[in-house]
């Protein structure tokens, strides 16, 4: 039997890397070593920033946020000749919103599938349990380590029971004497208290060492060991604040000499000796919401006197005098446990002895035969249906998706509104209008890539609108390079596409103070949303009313602003209206497809079936005029397109193909129809190269956009508008993949 193993992986630090090695190990390494036949191979989760010298049982990496990974991986495992694949699941080590990049090397698996679940949630956001509920549809059995996580699956996640296996969390099968492991760590003196795993808030370190004065006025020979490093995503966000807090409180309760830091991940075998040398475990976590603790499953393996706070798989793992439980931040009923069982050394070398019993049933072999009586079980009886699932699209043909050319536009003022090729042009100096779609841009990739420069760039974007706004909540367009306003009054459509912006960050603001930001912002331009008179500045402020309405459904009077802006488009397109003309204006021109999209995103709030008519029915007019051959031909903006006259070929520009994109995008979530993610791909494919011209505008050296044709071909300069149309495009193509990939 041939197994293909899906996780982190050692080098890297990670506790499910560590699982996943145990696993391999226990199930391929240790068969091997017994005459039996399995076999296998791992595929490897990297992080964010990290390459790794992998063993050789990794044969392939996935980077964290690269969906095309993902992708290349699936074809890897199904041709590799494996029989089975076992997956090990944590939100947080798979890409995409809540790890749904996970989902599409699923679908496309064509053997059958075992997923351990490390993490599962009693309150699931939306995104969270959809995400779980479609990996367990598609596994032929779902791992778990506890009971509690069984009850949560059934009773939360409706899954069958009977698709549900319990196998504990293994523990090495090492055994070390406390004696020499004392002597080795020169603790022979000592009464050894610890704590080990990656350190974060959460971990609640600060409760034992709250607890300490009272126990070392007793036994002043009790040394508490807090080992670990702090987790890496604590550190990428917050450094080392959690442990310069815990080293302040050592200093200011004077336990200098009783409280030791050792900032190291250490292999098994060391780890082992330190839980040999230690007389008490304590894991003092501050809230129950833990399914699976891989650190207390090992102190119970080693035969360790553990305490610890109520969370779930303590409460179950300590059940029967195997352990002592005290309330979570209750740093004086941990005083007290640690006196009596310090006072107490039979009653101490009672909880080992039951730990150590216990540990003996779950050593990684003993649960390694469980896994391979699993997979041989799940293999004979052919519990799996393979269903070939069509692509709608492919994403291994897009580009990597890449903020360098916008990098190179923006400074700490804002983005430069045009380019000379490739070059910033400074004398153009800025516009609002593409500093909000910039925000828009950069707030979609922070929100679905976790990229780390969007984030960074954020309030670069955020604060040039807010400099821009009038007293009134209007606003100022143009900014000369030099800082000087340009204009008293921007034009309709920058206030609009503004709008646009703010109401997509206050749905999706990745903090508090850029959502109180936009929020401020936002109503100070309310009192102008009925002023408007542009068909296309209404529409894009009706869509960024719809994303606050989102997050603020309760708010009636923005939902009748929003209702009386949608019959201004509607009665607009009656007026203009005929048998062969089912549009807004007696001329399509620019920004198309951003009419019909503002009805769309309104027909899911108003939930008004004149709105919804209306949206399809100038859709469809729209796409019969620009997507006839398999390919988007653009309106040009040379002469437009008259009614009753000839539509204009050249000077095609790409904030029309994004409008496409997003218009098609918005079609598929209101009617469920896949046909739109279709027209969604194929109207992406202007960008590069299925157009009119047959000529790519995406710079692949430069990763900017062309602004446009021109009758003489394409026009080289790579301004911020063209950019940023490409990359609102390119991650709405791969929302929708996700989308398209999570239905079926």
């Amino acid at each position: 039997m041939k197994i293909a193993f899906i996780g982190t992986y050692p080098p890297r630090e990670c506790g499910i890397g560590t699982f996943t090695r145990d696993l391999f190990n226990s199930v391929v390494i240790n068969n091997k070593k017994t005459g039996f036949s399995n076999d296998g191979f791992v595929v490897a989760l990297n992080d964010f920033t990290n390459n790794y010298e992998y063993p050789e049982e990794v044969k392939l990496t996935i980077r964290q946020e690269h969906q095309e990974d993902y992708i290349q991986a699936v074809k890897f495992i199904n041709l590799s000749g494996a029989d089975i694949c076992v997956l090990e699941h944590e939100f947080g080590i798979f890409g995409g919103q809540n790890g749904i990049y996970i989902l599409p090397l699923l679908h496309r698996l064509e053997v059958p599938l075992i997923v351990t679940l490390h993490t599962l949630l009693k309150a699931p956001s939306y995104n969270e349990k959809a995400v779980l509920q479609e990996i367990c549809k598609m596994a032929s059995q779902i791992v778990v380590m506890s009971h509690k996580a069984i009850d949560f699956l059934v009773n939360i996640y409706d899954v069958p029971e009977e698709k549900i296996a319990f196998i504990e969390h293994g523990v090495p099968d090492l055994e070390f004497s406390v004696e020499k492991s004392k002597n080795e760590f020169k603790l022979e003196q000592k009464k050894v208290l610890m704590t080990f795993g990656f350190i974060s808030r959460n971990k609640g370190i600060e409760t034992v060492i709250r607890a300490l004065p009272k126990v070392i006025e007793k036994h002043p020979n009790v040394i508490y060991l807090v080992l670990g490093k702090t987790h890496p995503n604590v550190l990428r966000h917050s450094g080392e604040e959690y442990r310069i807090f815990l080293m302040r409180l050592v200093k200011n309760l004077q336990l200098e000499n009783q409280v030791v830091f050792l900032n190291e991940f250490i292999d098994v075998k060391d780890l082992f000796k330190y839980l040999s040398a230690t007389d008490i475990y304590i894991t003092p976590y501050l809230n129950e919401a833990q399914i699976t603790s891989g650190t207390l499953s090992y102190a119970i393996g080693v035969g360790s006197a553990v305490i610890s706070t109520p969370y779930w798989h303590a409460s179950e793992l300590l059940a029967d005098g195997r352990g002592r439980l005290f309330n979570f931040n209750d740093s004086d009923e941990l005083t007290t446990i640690l006196m009596e069982l310090l006072d107490n050394p039979d009653e101490l070398n009672m909880l080992k002895h039951k730990a150590r019993a216990y540990g003996m049933r779950i050593t990684w072999p003993k649960t390694g035969e469980k896994y391979v009586a699993l997979a041989k079980q799940i293999i004979q009886q052919g519990i799996v249906e393979l269903v070939k699932k069509d692509t709608l699209f492919d994403s291994l043909i897009l580009p990597p998706f890449s903020l360098t050319h916008i990098n190179r536009l923006t400074d700490d003022t804002g983005i430069i509104q045009h380019a000379k090729f490739g070059v910033p042009n400074l004398k153009e100096g800025y516009c609002l209008d593409d500093n909000s779609r910039a925000l828009l841009m950069v707030l979609m990739a922070y929100r679905q890539m976790k990229d780390v420069r969007a984030l960074e760039l954020s309030p670069v974007y955020l604060s040039y609108i807010h400099y821009m706004q009038n007293k009134d909540g209007t606003f100022r367009n143009f900014l000369s390079f030099s800082r000087n306003y340009l204009d008293e009054l921007g034009s309709e459509d920058s206030f609009g596409r503004t709008i646009w912006a703010l109401g997509y960050l206050m749905g999706n603001a990745p903090n508090d103070a850029y959502y109180q930001t936009g929020r401020l912002l936002f109503f100070n331009a309310a009192p102008n949303f009925e002023k408007l008179k542009s068909i296309r500045s209404i529409a894009n402020t009706m869509i960024g009313i719809c994303y606050y309405l989102k997050t603020n459904p309760m708010d009636d009077s923005m939902t009748e602003r929003l209702r009386n802006m949608a019959h201004k488009l509607i009665t607009e397109y009656e007026k203009n209206e005929s048998d062969d003309w089912k549009w807004f204006e007696s001329l399509l021109a620019y920004d198309n497809g951003i009419l019909p999209l503002a009805l769309l995103h309104s027909a899911e709030i108003l939930n008004e079936d004149k709105v919804l008519e209306v949206a399809i029915n100038s859709m469809q007019f729209l796409t019969d005029h620009t997507l006839n051959d398999n390919y988007l031909s653009i309106i040009g903006n040379e002469k437009w397109y008259m009614k009753d006259g000839e539509r204009s070929t050249f000077a095609q520009q790409p904030i029309d193909a994004m409008a496409m994109v997003l218009m098609y995008h918005r079609a598929f979530h209101v009617t469920k129809d896949k046909e739109y993610l279709n027209k969604l791909y194929t109207s992406f494919l202007w960008f590069l190269g299925e157009n009119d011209l047959r000529m790519s505008l995406y710079d692949f050296e430069t990763k900017g956009c062309c602004d446009g044709f021109e009758s003489y071909g394409v026009n080289r300069n790579q301004g911020a508008e063209s950019s940023l149309a490409y990359l609102i495009s390119h991650l709405t193509v791969l929302q929708a993949y996700e989308e398209f990939n999570y239905r079926n």
